[in-house]
Formats: structure tokens, sequence, C-alpha cells
């Protein structure tokens, strides 16, 4: 069976302070959605802009991934703690979000990508908290907490009704209940100080899939192996959503 096109965004390696380190970060989402049966279509604010534009209008998926802060100005905000900015990527992921609800294929946001769906979505984000990063991945075993998973939600039902889960943290900023866009519902919370924060997001409408989570389930060396349904998951929605399209087509 042909698998389905998962456009993955990325962060320019090129741009990056350590290249080799931008690419092994790269590679392990495209193994992700290689190991669940897609085929990813990696891109960044260097592909082509025909490329790019062909790429979002025949996706059937789409992965936003990791990477630097998002701007605050995309949100309504000034900066206050937000580091790195990466104009290229905020581009990018912007105009793969508004095609992907546009043509309302599926969407996985991981760490950052999180962080977008909420803000394009309406809300906004607390631009640093405490006590949630690590050392820099891969230069070390990276620190975890416990994930607690709402009960009915979407991600519970995608991991067997799993109530607490043990997950790696990287991320400064975070999304708060109250930062919340309002099409959206949480779906796991961080209870680490200094307050509760939302550590997976969904849509509200049941009919979309759309789902961001704060850790990386791509890094299987400090996630529990029951989140590669995630990814499972999110492939087969996509080679769902394809197949509806065509029948719409024909």
């Amino acid at each position: 069976m042909e698998r389905p096109r998962i456009v993955v965004t990325l962060s320019n390696p090129e741009r990056a302070a350590d290249p080799a380190v931008a690419r092994l970060k790269n590679d392990r989402y495209r193994e992700a959605v290689e190991r669940a049966g897609g085929e990813p279509f990696p891109v960044d604010d260097a592909t082509v802009p025909d490329t790019l534009r062909s790429a979002l209008d025949t996706m059937n998926g789409l992965v936003i991934t990791g990477g630097a802060d998002l701007d605050p100005a995309l949100y309504g905000e000034a900066p206050d703690g937000a580091r790195d900015l990466d104009p290229g990527r905020d581009a990018v992921d912007l105009a793969a979000f508004q095609a992907a609800g546009a043509q309302a294929v599926p969407i996985l946001g991981i760490c950052r990508g999180m962080q977008v769906i909420n803000a394009f979505s309406g809300g906004t984000l607390l631009q640093h908290v405490e006590g949630h990063e690590s050392v820099p991945y891969p230069l070390g075993p990276g620190s975890v907490h416990a994930l607690r998973i709402a009960p009915g939600s979407r991600l519970s039902s995608l991991i067997g009704g799993e109530e607490v889960l043990e997950v790696n943290t990287y991320h400064h900023q975070a999304v708060s209940p109250d930062r919340l866009a309002p099409g959206l519902r949480p779906s796991a919370f961080s209870d680490q100080e200094p307050m509760e924060l939302v550590e997976a997001l969904e849509a509200r409408d049941p009919n979309r899939w759309l789902l961001g989570i704060q850790c990386h389930p791509e890094r299987t060396e400090s996630s529990p192996l029951v989140l590669e349904r995630l990814w499972t998951a999110f492939v087969a929605a996509a080679r769902e959503h394809r197949s509806r399209a065509a029948v719409e087509r024909a």
C-alpha cells in the first residue's frame, strides 16, 4: 500500500550553531514517520517556494516539529523571555498550518509544534518557565517528569487509557490553561512547579484530527513505548484522509 505523504516542517540545519546536531534532531522526526508507515516530505526555509507549495497542496498529513521560539509578535505580544527566534521557520510553519487547516488534513505538533498550533489557533504562550529544560539533546540523559493524561481525551484513547506517563522535557516555553486557544482543549498536564501546564492539546471538534504534545516522542530512548501509538494513529488518520479525498475527487 502506498504510504501517505507527510509534510514535516523542520528547522534549517545550516542556520544552527551545530548543523550536525540539527540534522540528527531532524532525522528523528523523519524516522518516526517512517516507522509508523508514512512517507516524510521534509521542508524548511530553504525549500524552493514552488516545491513547498506543491508539497502543501498534496500532503496527507502535517507534522510541525520542535525548534526555536515562536516570535511573540505572531500572537500579539512583546518579547518577554522568548529567545533565539527563527523568522524563516515561523513563515514555513504558518504556511503549512494554514494549508493543512484549509484541507482538513491531520496535524501533529511536537514541542514547538504544539505551541505553534496553540498560537496560530488564537492562543498565547508563556514565554519562559523554569524547571522544564534539559541538557541539550543529545549530550546527555534528558530530564523527565510525569505527564497526567486527561480522561476522555483523544490522546487517552490513542494510548489505551494510560493515566500517567513519564516523559522527557526539553522546553522553556509553555501553554498554560488560561492561554489555551478557544477551539482547543487540554489532553495532558504537567503538575511540575511552578504551575500546572498544558502538555498536550487537541481540537475540541471530535471530527478534526489535530493534536499537539510538548514532549519529544520521536526521541525513543527517553520516551515510553506507548507513545509510538501516537505516530501510528497520526499516520493512519493521514491515510484515511487521503482515501476520503480520493473518493470525493472521483
